[in-house]
C-alpha cells in the first residue's frame, strides 16, 4: 500500500484537470463543427438597394418584388434572378406599389398578399396579386377579408394561408386566412394565439409555424413559436426562439426551418441565423451573417438557402441590393 497519501491527492488532481481540458475540447469542437458547417457567400447584386421586400423562388428562379428604397417608399419593382446564369433582369412590375408585402408560390406561380402602402406602416391593403413567370403577367385575385401589410404567408396542402399583420389602423391582428385558387375565395380560420406582425411563417412537415416577429414596436420583439394544425384547425406552442426578434427571413430549408436577421436590438439589427430541427423540435445557432439585417427575404433553391435585400440599420437605413447564399456543408 502506498504510504504517501499526498502522491494519490495528486494524481487525483492530475486527473480530474485532465478530465475537464478533456470535456471542455470536445465542447468547444462540437461547436465549431456546428459553425463550420455553414457557409456564406455572394452572387451578382440586385439592380438596387431595396428592403421590406417580397422574396420568393420558382424552379430555378428567385424574385424579389416590391419593396422600399430611398426614393419610394412602395415600389412596384419585379426583378428575376437566374441562377444557372448569376443575373438579374426586370419583369413587368406590380400593378402598384407596395412595402412589406407577403409573398410563396404554388404550382409555378407567385402570390403577392397584403402590404403598406405608405411610409410608418401605414395605408395597409387588402389586395391579392397573382403572377406567372411563364408569361410575365399579373392578375387581380379576390383580396383579404382584412387589409394588412407584414402578414406572414406560406402554403399548405394547395391552400395558402395568410397570418398576422399590421391593419389599416396600424393595429397588430391574429387574424388567419387560408385561400383557395381553385374558388377564388379566402376563408377565416383559427388566430394565431397572440397577434404579431413582422414575423416568419413557414410550413413544414404538414404543418405552419408562426415564429418571432413583434407585438407592436420593434422593441416588443417576442420568442413565440406556435404550430398550426390544420386538421384539427388548431395552435399549439413550439420551442420558442431562441433570439426573440422581428422582421426577420424564414424558409424551410433541408428540413429544417431557418430563421435570419431582424430588428432590432441595442439600435442595431440581428446577424444571428437559428434552424429549427423539423424531426427533434430543437433550434440550433448557425454562422451567422457578417452584417446583421432585416426587411428581407429568403427562398432555398437545391442546396442553397438565398437572402435579398433588407437594410442593415434599423427603420430601413443603409438599403442593400446583396444576394448572399447560405449552405450548409
Amino acid at each position: 500500500m502506498d504510504r504517501h497519501p499526498i502522491r494519490w491527492i495528486a494524481c487525483l488532481l492530475l486527473a480530474l484537470i485532465g478530465f475537464i481540458a478533456c470535456a471542455t475540447g470536445t465542447r468547444r469542437q462540437s461547436v465549431e463543427t456546428i459553425s463550420a458547417r455553414a457557409t456564406w457567400s455572394r452572387k451578382a447584386p440586385m439592380p438596387m438597394e431595396i428592403s421590406e421586400v417580397a422574396v420568393v423562388a420558382v424552379g430555378n428562379k428567385l424574385y424579389v418584388i416590391g419593396g422600399s428604397t430611398r426614393e419610394r417608399v412602395d415600389q412596384q419593382v419585379n426583378f428575376e434572378y437566374d441562377i444557372a446564369t448569376d443575373s438579374w433582369s426586370e419583369k413587368k412590375p406590380l400593378p402598384r406599389g407596395l412595402t412589406h408585402a407577403g409573398v410563396t408560390s404554388l404550382k409555378g406561380k407567385i402570390y403577392v398578399i397584403g402590404a403598406f402602402t405608405t411610409a410608418g406602416h401605414g395605408d395597409a391593403v387588402n389586395s391579392v396579386y397573382e403572377y406567372d413567370p411563364a408569361i410575365d403577367t399579373w392578375r387581380v385575385l379576390a383580396p383579404l377579408k382584412q387589409a394588412r401589410g407584414s402578414v406572414g404567408v406560406t402554403t399548405l396542402n394547395g391552400k395558402i394561408h395568410a397570418i398576422g399583420g399590421r391593419g389599416v389602423d396600424k393595429v397588430t391582428v391574429a387574424t388567419h386566412e387560408a385561400y383557395d385558387p381553385a374558388g377564388d375565395r379566402w376563408t377565416e380560420l383559427a388566430p394565431l394565439p397572440r397577434a404579431r406582425d413582422h414575423l416568419a411563417v413557414v410550413a413544414g412537415d404538414s404543418l405552419i409555424h408562426a415564429i418571432g416577429g413583434r407585438l407592436n414596436a420593434a422593441a416588443d420583439n417576442v420568442d413565440l413559436h406556435d404550430v398550426y394544425n390544420p386538421a384539427a384547425n388548431s395552435w399549439q406552442a413550439g420551442a420558442p426562439l431562441p433570439t426573440a426578434r422581428s422582421s426577420v427571413a424564414g424558409a424551410l430549408y433541408r428540413e429544417r426551418i431557418f430563421v435570419a436577421g431582424g430588428e432590432c436590438r441595442d439600435k442595431r439589427t440581428y446577424p444571428e441565423v437559428e434552424g429549427l430541427d423539423l424531426k427533434t423540435g430543437r433550434w440550433t445557432s448557425y454562422t451567422p451573417m457578417a452584417i446583421g439585417r432585416h426587411g428581407f427575404g429568403a427562398a432555398a433553391v437545391g442546396r442553397n438557402l438565398y437572402f435579398a435585400g433588407g437594410a442593415s440599420e434599423c427603420g430601413g437605413g443603409q438599403r442593400s441590393n446583396e444576394l448572399l447564399v447560405f449552405n450548409l456543408n
